[in-house]
């Protein structure tokens, strides 16, 4: 344990978080996603959801402040009825964050999974709210 990082980081997790650079993605993946068969890195972080640790690594990440989409969401399928009130915690948690308002995007599952693949680590959670992946694209310290 250290002073000031949540006990939600993994030792993994923040070494994979201080390796990325500015530019580099990470999805956290709710508990439906592929994340073995789509992750170049992959971070289990079982039994936890996605907005306590949202929270925990938006306190160590900048976001992307040259990307005018520095956040991505999976697009729910069309034709999907299904909810999305998950999205509405994750906008709150990232302008917070933030302390000014983000554009989220969001982009069509297959896509979405074209992203994993290329983003430099995948985390996979417990999360059970359906269309609950992230992307988060690293900025730099100024």
């Amino acid at each position: 344990m250290l002073k000031g990082i949540s006990k939600l980081i993994s030792p993994e997790l923040i070494k994979i978080l201080m390796e990325m650079g500015h530019g580099d993605e990470i999805v956290i993946a709710d508990g439906n996603f592929p994340a073995a068969s789509h992750a170049a890195r992959l971070v289990r972080a079982d039994g936890h959801d996605i907005s306590e640790l949202l929270k925990a690594i938006l306190q160590l990440l900048p976001l992307d402040t040259y990307s005018e989409h520095p956040v991505g969401l999976m697009a729910v399928v069309a034709g999907d009825p299904v909810e999305t009130p998950i999205w509405e915690v994750y906008q709150s948690i990232v302008d917070e964050s933030a302390e000014r308002s983000i554009s989220i995007e969001q982009i069509e599952r297959f896509a979405f999974y074209e992203r994993a693949r290329k983003a430099y680590a995948v985390i996979a959670t417990g999360e059970g709210a359906l269309y609950a992946n992230i992307i988060l694209k690293k900025g730099v310290i100024a």
